[in-house]
């Protein structure tokens, strides 16, 4: 209130100026009389709809905020001074009021505001400063919980501060919500708490890669009309491209995975955002689990750190994790063909391009493609219930409910053995299996049998723009990055300045030497993007799992590729007992 200005708090702290307010507090700017400097005091609204015991709860939430953040020091982190009692409306417990650190900086919110954006070097060097606070943070066992634009502050020289941790909690502190409440700004609330998921040191870092997609896009990456269709989005719809993500895109796009541990942790974001900065070309960042994507329902993930192996984050002009080709409209098999003893060791397949006619006019596969062909879209339905209260901290968002994935649409004619023994995969997806091959793996719904070789096993959908192969290489090269980058030398030669690799890394795969490889083309009407594991010791046997798929339809096609790999299985247990 306007009254208050010049009144004195705690016998200590003089209010000069109000710099904020939201619905759980007012933001003022004050001198502290003893140490003589500026400060500036977070006072809590009064609650007059509040019962005692919830007024008790949102006192103890304040106060637990103070212990919180005054355990983190970190010149990217807000200092907290001081924690004090206002008793100006006669309360006998008052209303708690945080002390903290005057920073006369900006927000980045207010660097944003109408939609403007920054370039992708300097979003990052703003991320370097979040990420490092969110470092120290985890390192002292606190979350945020609430990291978006509006509590960036961008001070004098450069100075990056991670402010208002208003609804921070320790990691190992129960919950001072009740069941099924979350707490948060829903653009920047991450997947496995809109489910209702314990979130952790992963939950803070997808509100950064949706601070950083603001910074570099205009807006939040899944903004809608209401906080009902927000979370519905975060919960399950892919990731809308990044137009000016650059060298910074294929980063945000892994923080923001819809599963806790496909995200990298703070030290491969930290790492990842000095690359871009510096310009250098790669980083490591982590595999995706097997199973992971939309397609796949959501998953159970509560958090932490991704253990598994890592691949290249190629910076060449950003885009999608996972990048696709095809061939069918440059009248070219998406699916690559086996050599069967020619001028590669061990029947290597030679990759896209080896059966262009070279004038444009083959079919799609063989297949004409009729002008008023309707596109078949994989869909997934997922019921997210949502509720927007005003309650304990004001100005939060409760979201409750659980995803319940529906089946997709019905079942196309599949012509492969069904493997009794292979794992349940995912609604929407049946399980193919060739015992020649010795391989089975899940395959969408409608999706039909594509061309079949002694090493390749083909699917493809009803537009034939999409096809999911796995073949074979028995027996396998010296390692498939090396098998990769000989099929990659015949792309070229048939893609001449069309091809652009955007990945190429060796990694590893259940415990065997392997590589990820991603790379888009211009097709007669359109591009295409790919993605391909492979993976195998010399010697042995290797496997290829390859998704091609239009590149404008990517974010709808790549969790079939993500379904194939978590359900691939070999050897005898594809077998009928």
């Amino acid at each position: 209130m306007v009254s208050d200005v010049g009144r004195l708090v705690a016998g200590r702290y003089r209010l000069t100026e109000q710099i904020g307010r939201g619905g759980m507090g007012t933001v003022w700017r004050a001198g502290d009389e003893v140490l003589d400097r500026q400060v500036v005091l977070k006072r809590l609204h009064v609650q007059p709809h509040l019962s005692p015991d919830d007024l008790l709860t949102l006192y103890e939430r304040t106060r637990r905020e103070a212990r919180s953040a005054a355990r983190i020091a970190h010149p990217n982190v807000i200092v907290v001074h001081d924690v004090v009692d206002d008793h100006l409306d006669m309360n006998a417990d008052g209303r708690p009021c945080i002390v903290m650190e005057y920073v006369p900086a900006p927000t980045l919110a207010d660097l944003l505001a109408d939609g403007r954006t920054l370039l992708p070097e300097e979003a990052a060097r703003i991320g370097l400063g979040m990420v490092a606070a969110l470092r120290a943070a985890h390192a002292a066992g606190v979350l945020h919980r609430d990291v978006k634009p509006g509590n960036v502050l961008l001070g004098a020289e450069g100075r990056v501060v991670l402010t208002d941790f208003g609804i921070a909690m320790t990691a190992d502190a129960s919950t001072l919500t009740k069941t099924g409440e979350m707490v948060g700004s829903i653009h920047y609330m991450a997947p496995e708490r809109i489910r209702g998921q314990k979130p952790g040191p992963a939950s803070d870092l997808w509100a950064l890669g949706a601070t950083l997609y603001q910074a570099v896009e205009g807006r939040p990456p899944f903004r809608r009309l209401t906080a009902m269709e927000a979370a519905y989005a975060i919960a399950v719809d892919p990731l809308e491209p990044l137009k000016r993500g650059g060298a910074l895109g294929p980063l945000i796009e892994a923080l923001l995975a819809k599963e806790p541990a496909d995200r990298p942790t703070t030290e491969q974001t930290e790492r990842a955002l000095r690359a871009v900065v510096s310009g250098q070309p790669t980083v490591a960042l982590p595999l995706p689990t097997p199973g992971a994507g939309a397609l796949a329902g959501g998953g159970t993930s509560t958090g932490g750190s991704p253990t598994g192996p890592s691949y290249g984050l190629a910076h060449d002009g950003g885009g999608h994790d996972g990048f696709g080709t095809g061939a069918a409209e440059a009248g070219v098999r998406a699916t690559r063909v086996h050599d069967t003893g020619g001028d590669r060791a061990g029947g290597r397949h030679t990759g896209p391009g080896s059966l262009a006619t070279g004038d444009g006019s083959a079919a799609d596969g063989g297949r004409p493609v009729g002008a008023g062909r309707k596109k078949r879209r994989l869909l997934v339905t997922v019921a997210v219930a949502v509720t927007v209260a005003a309650t304990v901290v004001g100005p939060a968002l409760y979201v409750t409910g659980d995803p319940a994935r529906q089946s997709a649409p019905p079942s196309g004619r599949n012509s492969a053995t069904p493997s009794p023994s292979a794992s349940p995969v995912p609604d929407g997806f049946h399980l193919v299996t060739d015992e020649t091959l010795g391989i089975s793996f899940p395959v969408p719904d409608g999706w039909k049998a594509g061309k079949r070789t002694s090493e390749s096993l083909t699917y493809t959908d009803e537009t034939g723009l999409a096809e999911l192969t796995v073949g074979i290489v028995d027996p396998a090269g010296s390692h498939p990055m090396a098998h990769f980058e000989d099929i990659e030398a015949n792309t070229k030669v048939n893609y001449p300045g069309s091809y652009r690799r955007l990945r190429m890394q060796r990694t590893s795969f259940r415990g065997e030497p392997a590589a990820i490889w991603e790379f888009t083309f211009q097709g007669r009407a359109r591009a295409f993007r790919a993605i391909d594991l492979g993976y195998g010791r010399e010697g042995e046997r290797e496997y290829d799992i390859y998704l091609s798929a239009p590149a404008l339809d990517w974010d709808t096609y790549r969790p079939v590729f993500d379904t194939a790999k978590g359900g691939f299985v070999t050897g005898a247990a594809v077998r009928a007992p």
